[in-house]
Order: structure tokens, then C-alpha cells, then sequence
């Protein structure tokens, strides 16, 4: 089983310092980023799948030579190996010729079994880079998956998802191998066997090693290298037009911090003393 993992960077809100230029484009040289929280979901949901039936995680990004770091943000939770499609002709492309670009991405490592991508983003949950990926490619989807397994011999995933408009009805579909997989964030690995437990438990200590020095194992290409023309990717290639955006404004400190002198006994006295109320001491 070859999966992969579609991943991507998005502004740290926490630092509350979001950057855009004067066309309303983010400026992510400027703006701190971090893997999109919902790849998780997408990461789990492959790792799920390598645990049960051995074979390949890799995943990909499309950003600037910086989202290394979200790739192994990603490869601390699980790849095998990972994928960056980065130059200057691929910058500010909408979700539209982002598909294309990793389409092309995906094509040229093969014919992955699954490819996983996460239940929209942090910055412009449109959700719709997953879906215009797998039309790209012409590969069944399925969404809001909270639950999965694969059945090797007869190529099909089957697969529990939410019905649209209702979290409390769940309907139960199936689709031929290869498939592409958006995992709802409700989505929860299961792992009732003990030889899976214990795999998934051996992955994650190889997954984390191997993340502290992910450039080993990380592949670039640019839009030549996949054999793309700059007029249908990046910006030109976009058809999206921003018409205005809302800054971010920093979010205010909801706590008042004391600072304590930790040489001052009296000071540290009384954090003490209000500590162990919280800690059910006397």
C-alpha cells in the first residue's frame, strides 16, 4: 500500500502577526506557519492504514523552500518520506492551480493506492484543494470520513462518514482502489489488535527519529521537474481574484502575569501556599 498525504502550511494565528501585501496575497516570507491543524487527521488515518497493511506514507506540500518545516511537522506524526513542490512560478495559486500542481506532484511519484488530504484549512477554509485534486486526477473521493479500513484483495475502501448537514447521522460507503480520503476531524484511528498497537507504537519512535533530520528524506521539485506551464499554475494560472481581506488582529492576553523572583522566599512562600489549593494539599 503506497498512501499519500496532502499537507499545508497555514499562518500561526498565535502569534497573532498574519503579513499581506497590497493585493491582499499573504505574505508567508513574513507570517510564522505551521502544518494545517486538520492534516493531522489526514495523517493518522495513513499511518492507520501503513500499521494494517505494511507499505508507504509519503507526504507532499506545495509552498516556499520554508514549508520543509511543516513536512516535518507532518513526518513527526507519520511519513516514510515527504515531497515539496516549491519555485517562484507556483507562488500565490488558488486551490484551483494548486490541484493542478498536485496532481502533477502525485503522478510523477506513481500510482498511490490512497492519497489522504485534511478537512479544509486555517486560512481559507474553502475545503476545496482535496476535491479539484481528485478531479484532477479522476479518482473517486469520499469526505467527511470518521472511520476507514481497506480490504487489499478486493482493491476497495469502505468507509463511515457523515451525512452532509448532520453530525449525528453517520452512512456507511465504499470505493475502488485508488481512492482519495478527506478525513472529517471527528475521524478516530482503531486499532483493537495488540500486534497493531504495538506497530503503530514501533512507527511512531522511527517517524520522530526520522524527523529530526527530514531533509534526508525529503525529494523538491519545481514546475519544470513536473513538466508544468507556468501559465496554469501560481498565480497565473488562478482564477480566483481577492477582492479585500480582513487583518488578524493579535489576540489579548486574558491573564495578568506575576512575576516571581524565584530567590525570594517569601514570594515563592505564597505561590506556594495558592498552588497546593489547586494540587489538594493542606
Amino acid at each position: 500500500m503506497h498512501s499519500v498525504v496532502l499537507t499545508k502550511g497555514v499562518p500561526d494565528f498565535r502569534e497573532g502577526q498574519v503579513s499581506f501585501d497590497e493585493d491582499g496575497h499573504l505574505e508567508r516570507g513574513k507570517t510564522p506557519t505551521v502544518m494545517n491543524p486538520n492534516d493531522e487527521y489526514a495523517l493518522q488515518a495513513a499511518l492507520q492504514t501503513k500499521v494494517k497493511h505494511g507499505g508507504t506514507v509519503s507526504a507532499m506540500s506545495m509552498g516556499p523552500p520554508g514549508y520543509g518545516d511543516v513536512l516535518r511537522e507532518a513526518m513527526t506524526v507519520y511519513a516514510d518520506d515527504c515531497y515539496l513542490l516549491s519555485d517562484r512560478e507556483m507562488a500565490a495559486a488558488d486551490t484551483w492551480a494548486t490541484a493542478i500542481t498536485l496532481s502533477a506532484g502525485i503522478e510523477k511519484i506513481g500510482n498511490p493506492d490512497v492519497i489522504f488530504a485534511g478537512f479544509k484549512t486555517a486560512d481559507g477554509e474553502t475545503g476545496q484543494t482535496g476535491p479539484q485534486t481528485a478531479w484532477c486526477l479522476d479518482r473517486p473521493i469520499v469526505t467527511h470520513v470518521v472511520a476507514m479500513e481497506v480490504d487489499e484483495d478486493e482493491r476497495r475502501v469502505r468507509a463511515k462518514r457523515l451525512v452532509e448537514g448532520d453530525v449525528d447521522e453517520i452512512e456507511t460507503v465504499e470505493a475502488p482502489l485508488p481512492a482519495f480520503i478527506v478525513p472529517d476531524p471527528e475521524f478516530e484511528a482503531s486499532y483493537r489488535k495488540a500486534e497493531h498497537r504495538l506497530r503503530r507504537k514501533q512507527l511512531k519512535a522511527e517517524t520522530e527519529e526520522r524527523a529530526e533530520n527530514h531533509e534526508e528524506h525529503m525529494t523538491t521539485w519545481d514546475h519544470a521537474a513536473l513538466n508544468l506551464d507556468p501559465d496554469y499554475i501560481g498565480l497565473d494560472g488562478s482564477p480566483t481574484i481577492v477582492s479585500g481581506v480582513d487583518p488578524i488582529p493579535k489576540a489579548p492576553a486574558e491573564r495578568d502575569a506575576t512575576v516571581v523572583d524565584p530567590d525570594d522566599e517569601a514570594a515563592m512562600g505564597d505561590v506556594v501556599e495558592t498552588m497546593q489549593t489547586f494540587a489538594g494539599g493542606d
